[in-house]
């Protein structure tokens, strides 16, 4: 005689067990998101359901960044062990619920510790401690919120020097008028995937890119554009470089065809290269579909800059007239900046219980945010009301999407631009 459990196959019919140990010692203290992002990938794991960390992040309405902190938190704890896929990637891994019990009860007492004793070897560091100031005074304000505490998770999350996340930051001010600490941690984010780690490799890395750059401007001013190249005419231009070898006097002499005609464009000197890279030396290249001239990329830009400071004198405007009307979130929004502070001091102290401590200001300012959700909406706002509502929430207005490619909205804005250009002629 045999006996069998009638097995469901649908995921959310099956039970999810937690130990009451994690429950205990480790729930209670953690960050409320850090809990959502176990127990929830815990149920894929129990039911051996395939998932990742970006459907995690859109199941949980997080930054898929949040999440990977998140795994940074439970690995330094010792209740989950990454399992690298790739050794030269830091992102793809795979995560191994450990035993709570074995981990603080069973012969194998010592836990994963590699989190751990990374953290303490960069935190101690009297560069660290003088790093926040430093990106003050780069950014020309006080660093407030969560912020502090991300710039922190930098130096074990991506494994980059202080050096580098303060040369990020000037790269971001100089470069794209940014000091937003998301934006910044997707360019070192970038930086790091690309095996980019120290300042000397970003900059060589960086004059490449300038370096093509250079030629796509000498390339658009040879055939009388005064703007910068489009993603497409990127494309093309570096299969002429790339691909086809070709030297930039010849490309020169390619561009210098399209001085005949009343509207040049890149179809017409790309088929004039094909031709002679092909030995086809004869014959008349067709002028026909011929691109429309557009207005220059400073005109568009400088019209993203009027939207942006738009929607930032809004935000200003709503932040004021609540704190106008609810002298509370004032109150709240001070408490936040203090909390986000205090964190920062914990963790480059040499406290034992650092993480512990952290996390009860982190569990302070989770508490904070509702509390002011819970005001706002009390009194007809909606929760976001004080945020900046940008018109494009990809490029936040800037036209560059942060993997440094023209955002969808480009087209369109380029539209209102050329309006707007037009009507400060007449």
């Amino acid at each position: 005689m045999a006996f069998t459990i009638e097995q469901t196959k649908e995921l959310y019919l099956f039970d999810t067990t937690i130990e009451n140990i994690f429950i205990n010692e480790f729930m209670t203290a953690a960050p409320g998101d850090y809990v959502k992002v176990y127990l929830l990938s815990l149920m894929y794991a129990r039911a051996e359901a395939e998932t990742d960390n970006a459907a995690i992040a859109k199941q949980l309405s997080l930054e898929e960044e949040d999440v990977l902190k998140a795994w940074n938190y439970w690995e330094g704890l010792g209740v989950v062990k990454k399992k690298y896929k790739d050794s030269k990637s830091k992102f793809k891994y795979d995560i191994e619920f450990l035993c709570v019990k074995e981990q603080l009860y069973g012969k194998k007492t010592k836990k994963n510790t590699q989190a751990d004793e990374t953290l303490p070897a960069f935190l101690n560091d009297e560069e660290l401690k003088a790093l926040y100031p430093a990106i003050e005074r780069i950014i020309g304000r006080v660093l407030g919120g969560t912020e502090p505490t991300e710039i922190a998770s930098w130096l074990t999350e991506y494994a980059v020097s202080a050096e580098t996340i303060l040369f990020a930051y000037s790269y971001c001010i100089k470069s794209k008028k940014k000091d937003n600490v998301k934006y910044v941690g997707t360019v070192l984010k970038n930086w790091v995937e690309k095996q980019l780690f120290e300042v000397p490799q970003i900059e060589e890395y960086l004059k490449e890119v300038d370096n093509r750059l250079f030629l796509y401007k000498r390339v658009l001013k040879a055939m009388g554009f005064a703007r910068n190249a489009t993603e497409a005419e990127k494309r093309i231009m570096d299969n002429w470089f790339d691909e086809m070898q070709l030297s930039v006097d010849v490309v020169l002499e390619a561009c210098g065809k399209t001085s005949g005609i009343s509207n040049p464009n890149f179809n017409y000197v790309n088929q004039i290269l094909l031709n002679w890279h092909a030995g086809k030396t004869n014959g008349q290249v067709s002028s026909e579909n011929r691109n429309k001239k557009v207005i220059s990329m400073a005109t568009v830009h400088k019209f993203y800059d009027i939207i942006r400071k738009e929607a930032e004198d809004n935000a200003n405007k709503r932040r004021d007239e609540i704190y106008l009307k609810l002298p509370k979130i004032k109150e709240i929004d001070e408490e936040i900046r203090l909390c986000g502070m205090e964190m920062s001091r914990i963790l480059i102290s040499g406290s034992t219980n650092k993480k512990q401590q952290a996390a009860g200001y982190q569990n302070k300012v989770d508490e904070f945010l509702k509390q002011k959700v819970s005001i706002l909406k009390e009194n007809g706002y909606d929760a976001d009301y004080m945020e900046i509502k940008y018109r494009c929430q990809t490029c936040k207005d800037s036209g560059i999407s942060d993997n440094n490619e023209r955002c969808d909205c480009f087209k369109e804005v380029q539209k209102e631009a050329e309006v707007w250009q037009n009507s400060l002629l007449h």
